[in-house]
């Protein structure tokens, strides 16, 4: 039996809310909530100057970070690695990472995970809030 595909479907950013629970300004716009996708998820992350996105992990997912704007910092298992803007970067499952921007000018990156956890609660593993991060 085959499963039947989600339609094609077109976001705006502008539409997307703003989550910024974690820090920074994150933007989710394809994802099984909002477009019904299937094997991840994709987003945008908008960091101003001195912002940060608390470490997190995913057990079940591969994320993709590609920087469309400035330049961020992300630490991977506590090692920082430079991202300037047109860097990519691949973030293994089970890797403590955390963004930050310790530039001057806002940083923005687009993101994407696969593919998704079992359950919506399983993808995401917080290793520290947003105040600690700060």
């Amino acid at each position: 039996m085959t499963r039947p595909s989600p339609a094609a479907a077109i976001r705006s950013l502008d539409a997307a809310p703003a989550d910024t629970r974690r820090g920074g300004e994150l933007r989710t716009l394809l994802s099984p909530r909002t477009v019904g996708s299937t094997s991840g998820f994709l987003g945008v992350a908008t960091l101003a100057p001195g912002d940060r996105i608390a470490e997190h992990y995913h057990p079940y997912s591969e994320e993709f970070l590609y920087v469309t704007a400035g330049a961020i910092v992300a630490d991977l298992d506590g090692v920082p690695h430079v991202l300037h803007e047109r860097d990519a970067l691949l973030i293994p499952p089970y890797v403590r990472h955390r963004l930050r921007n310790d530039g001057s000018r806002e940083a923005t990156a687009v993101f994407q995970l696969g593919p998704l956890a079992p359950r919506p609660e399983l993808g995401h593993v917080d290793t520290e809030t947003a105040a600690e991060a700060g």
